[in-house]
């Protein structure tokens, strides 16, 4: 089992950033990445950004060039800077991993763009 806890949402203006985190815990060994996802209300969930074991990193269209995600080398934390924020960005944010082909999430944490 892994447990992850997001955190580092809250509000920001238009043109802000923020710095969001998920801490892993419990077996991690195994894990082949970990990723951002977000979703808004009535929507799918939709990924943001995933890093690979082998450090390889992807990102939606919608936020490369903003967004930039890393992990420590024990799965310890990820963490996803954002920069450039806008309002389109508003979501909640949740963290996940994969490990032996079965995926675990957080609960999120709500990040707001507005003035």
């Amino acid at each position: 089992q892994v447990q992850l806890v997001e955190s580092g949402g809250g509000l920001v203006q238009p043109g802000g950033s923020l710095r969001l985190s998920c801490a892993a815990s419990g077996s991690k060994f195994g894990i082949s990445g970990m990723g951002w996802y977000r979703q808004t209300p009535g929507k799918q969930r939709e990924v943001v950004a995933i890093i690979s074991s082998g450090g390889r990193t992807n990102y939606s269209d919608s936020v490369e060039g903003r967004f930039t995600i890393s992990a420590d080398d024990a799965w310890n934390t990820v963490y996803l800077q954002m920069n450039s924020l806008k309002p389109e960005d508003t979501a909640v944010y949740y963290c996940n991993a994969v490990r032996f082909g079965r995926i675990y999430w957080g609960k999120g944490t709500l990040v707001t763009v507005a003035e």
